[in-house]
């Protein structure tokens, strides 16, 4: 199987172990890029065969392409290490179907988990990814923060990753958090200047969109509260950007 797993970690002793064992079973080789952890993430990793590079955080996209250069193979599967592939995902990597055509990116749906819980609403579902490509054509965009991969010609494929990102509501809180804070960083970066009512906008239409266009209304309260975290996280993001656009101005 002439595929590369890539792993970018920080600090994910708890599931990196399950996560490699799962590439190997259609990858001959995986690399880790680790952001200097302070657990076992390293140690596990070796232990389990994995190739490890310890490079200080990049950013999202940046630290995938930093990973790229000692991938030995064209085809690389991309995933976090709160990721593994489905029954349905892994037959059509084995049977080689990605060969057919000339496709340079497969794009897979993703089921979000919270716990055990499949999340399959408010927008959350099918969620897609590009987590499988060929490094010829395609790379990891530069984005620090929810980077997605740029192909020349990518292809939908009705097979399934397993995310399994929170254990609780405060981790999605949390973690939607640390993604505003980013987002809005980068989001300066690129020369993006708004006015004051830019984040109430935006959080309102994220939470229409999510509770009533993706029937969120219809999962009763979790369907309620994932709708609200959307729109936290679209608020917070534009929030925190007019705080960094006063701050600039002083």
């Amino acid at each position: 199987m002439a595929i590369s797993g890539l792993i970018i970690t920080f600090n994910e002793e708890k599931m990196i172990g399950k996560c490699i064992d799962a590439l190997f079973r259609v990858c001959d080789e995986v690399i880790i890029v680790d952001s200097l952890s302070k657990d076992k993430t390293v140690e596990i990793a070796k232990a389990k065969g994995a190739i490890v590079i310890e490079q200080p955080f990049l950013g999202d996209g940046p630290q995938r392409s930093h990973g790229l250069p000692f991938c030995k193979n064209d085809w690389i599967l991309n995933l976090d290490a709160d990721e593994f592939l489905d029954k349905d995902a892994e037959d059509y990597i084995l049977k080689e179907k990605y060969l057919k055509g000339d496709f340079d990116g497969l794009s897979f749906r993703v089921k979000n988990f919270l716990g055990d819980k499949l999340i399959d609403f408010a927008g959350w579902y099918p969620d897609h990814k590009v987590r499988f490509f060929n490094k010829k054509t395609a790379r990891p965009s530069d984005s620090k923060v929810h980077q997605t991969i740029v192909t020349t010609n990518e292809k939908n494929v009705p097979v399934h990753i397993l995310h399994y990102g929170w254990d609780s509501l405060d981790q999605i809180i949390a973690k939607k958090n640390q993604y505003s804070s980013w987002h809005a960083l980068q989001l300066f970066d690129q020369g993006v200047r708004i006015w004051a009512y830019k984040p109430l906008l935006n959080g309102l239409v994220a939470f229409i969109r999510c509770y009533f266009f993706k029937k969120g209304f219809l999962n009763g309260l979790d369907g309620l509260t994932i709708s609200m975290i959307q729109a936290f996280f679209s608020y917070m993001k534009y929030a925190k950007l007019i705080k960094i656009q006063k701050k600039n101005r002083l």
